[in-house]
């Protein structure tokens, strides 16, 4: 009896811990929907800075972390998007570490390289040797869970496949994986843009006409990724207008 009491004392603490992570990770979580508004964007990150700092190898807190750090980088100018890019990627990273078979982890350790090299440069990222180690993670979150973030992992492989530079772009694979995506997550709309994009770089206007249309649908899946979505639609469907003058 007396054991049981003492060993129960010393669980205790620990189920404490593990209750006290999962709380700040459904803080973080509750934010998520609204961190395109400034205010809820301080909140997140004050969050997440909390999170980290009480709990800095809880690999559903590191995971948060990359995707906050992303996600604000995605939408930087450049100086800020290296920055942040390469926060995410190390975040990631440490994700990993903590739970290697994690999708997460690796999902967003690889769109952390992916803001860093456009960042930095495509050119200047595979003079790094960033390339393997961008795939390597990328390729391990499609195998384990490609519908992750509205089957982002398809859609940031299918992305890849557009930005290399010559002579390694190659425009067929990124049209079937980004097609793969639109099918299996039609709710995701940065799937629709990319596909417009690269549908337009390979003469093919018409057709991205109509698939950038499906980029201006509903955001309800993801509102703040929606909207940005949205905005970025706008220039691509200006873009494809004046290619068909």
């Amino acid at each position: 009896m007396r054991f049981a009491i003492a060993l129960g004392a010393l669980l205790s603490p620990l189920a404490a811990f593990a209750e006290d992570a999962a709380e700040l990770a459904a803080q973080i979580d509750q934010l998520h929907p609204r961190r395109d508004d400034p205010a809820a964007a301080k909140e997140l990150e004050e969050a997440v800075s909390k999170a980290l700092k009480a709990y800095p190898d809880d690999y559903g807190i590191l995971w948060r972390a990359a995707r906050a750090r992303w996600w604000v980088a995605d939408g930087a100018a450049e100086r800020l998007k290296k920055q942040l890019g390469k926060e995410a990627w190390l975040l990631g990273e440490r994700a990993v570490k903590a739970k290697p078979d994690g999708a997460e982890g690796h999902y967003y350790a690889a769109i952390g390289i992916g803001a860093y090299s456009q960042a930095v440069g495509i050119l200047k990222a595979l003079s790094e040797g960033l390339e393997g180690k961008f795939l390597e993670r990328l390729d391990k979150s499609i195998q384990m869970n490609p519908d992750l973030d509205a089957g982002g992992p398809l859609v940031v492989k299918g992305r890849y496949f557009f930005e290399l530079p010559w002579p390694k772009r190659d425009l067929k694979k990124s049209r079937e994986t980004l097609e793969m995506a639109v099918h299996q997550h039609p709710e995701g709309l940065r799937a629709y843009l990319f596909l417009a994009e690269t549908l337009l770089a390979d003469g093919q206007a018409k057709k991205a006409k109509e698939v950038i249309a499906e980029a201006t649908g509903d955001v309800a899946y993801d509102p703040p990724e929606g909207r940005r979505v949205h905005a970025l639609a706008k220039k691509v469907a200006a873009q494809i207008e004046e290619e068909l003058k």
